[in-house]
């Protein structure tokens, strides 16, 4: 496996040797509102993960004040929230999706793969469809009284872990994938990170189903020494607590890279297409990456910061293909019988 070194917050960033990022112009290639739409009211669902519930409520309300002055047609955005894997089930399974925008690769792929999504989803738009990023962080209790600065100090028997279950959760899987490959970055072995790993989930007392699910658990309930969640998700878990909380950055994690697409079969059924080509095509608009930013998503490209005298905090970043790329890292790590059902042992109540 081989780490390749980024930086982003304003440091360096390195592109993946041997990774073609496909560009087109925001929502090119839309086909405008025909006289067939009859020119009422247009109704979209997202269908996205746990972190991005106040993301777009922004995001929608942006997009339907643009969209109308463009093209005259009132637009109402809808929103499903819930564990990453989950929500590509659930429109696998018939949720009427007009787009997806979930934690990771392989629950866009496995809605692709029923047919519902186009097989060139990654190339309609900049970044791979990847119009943000973020990073995994820790969050700790006020004055960090494990004094939890790295990776390293998770390996501790006095320190207990909350993350969700990277079986169903986006969160979960990046969270796997940093720890094992903090090893590696730090001159570790595959069998070094297979046990650091393995001392960590038996650490972990809860694994819940969603990222938002592990928030409340470490958050509201009052369970665990540090929460390892998308750098987005721990700015607003810490704004919540109002000052019972405190983010650490590690020295290295992994690179968040949520897709999105927009979801071929239902738009086209329903008439929908152009505005959820528009509505993704947004989002790499200036005023959409203020926004982004403000929600402490970082953007891709040259990102603004969160606020106005603020700065993302520099972080060094490794990401999936370190392993080989996605598929890889689910057929080694996630799927049944892989790596995480081969370490992890639920502890069964007496």
């Amino acid at each position: 496996m081989r780490l390749q070194a980024q930086r982003i917050g304003g440091h360096r960033v390195v592109a993946v040797a041997g990774t073609v990022i496909a560009v087109m112009i925001a929502g090119a290639g839309c086909r405008p509102p025909s006289s067939a739409d009859h020119g009422g009211p247009i109704e979209l669902l997202n269908v996205s993960y746990d972190p991005t519930r106040e993301l777009y409520r922004d995001i929608n309300d942006s997009f339907a004040r643009s969209y109308e002055a463009e093209h005259g047609r009132p637009v109402t955005v809808k929103q499903s929230h819930a564990a990453s894997g989950s929500q590509a089930r659930a429109v696998i399974d018939g949720l009427e999706a007009d787009v997806i925008t979930l934690a990771v690769w392989p629950d866009v792929e496995a809605v692709a793969r029923a047919g519902l999504v186009r097989q060139d989803w990654q190339q309609r738009y900049d970044n791979r469809s990847v119009p943000y990023h973020s990073v995994v962080v820790f969050v700790v209790r006020k004055g960090n009284p494990k004094d939890i600065r790295d990776w390293s100090d998770l390996s501790r028997d006095d320190i207990s872990i909350i993350t969700p279950s990277p079986k169903t959760s986006g969160n979960g899987k990046y969270s796997f994938l940093a720890a094992w490959g903090s090893v590696l970055k730090s001159g570790g072995t595959e069998e070094d990170a297979r046990r650091f790993v393995a001392a960590l989930y038996k650490r972990t007392p809860v694994l819940d189903t969603g990222a938002r699910g592990a928030t409340a658990t470490f958050s509201q309930k009052g369970i665990g020494d540090v929460h390892l969640t998308f750098e987005n998700e721990a700015h607003l878990e810490v704004a919540e607590a109002q000052g019972n909380l405190e983010i650490v950055y590690p020295r290295w994690s992994i690179r968040v890279d949520p897709p999105v697409a927009v979801v071929d079969q239902n738009v086209d059924r329903r008439g929908t297409r152009h505005a959820a080509e528009a509505y993704l095509g947004f989002l790499y608009t200036p005023l959409a990456r203020t926004l982004i930013a403000k929600h402490h998503f970082r953007p891709w490209g040259d990102a603004p910061p969160p606020a106005a005298g603020e700065a993302w905090p520099p972080i060094d970043t490794f990401d999936v293909d370190f392993v080989g790329g996605w598929p890889r890292a689910m057929e080694l790590f996630f799927t049944e019988d892989g790596v995480f059902d081969a370490i992890y042992q639920p502890s069964i109540p007496d």
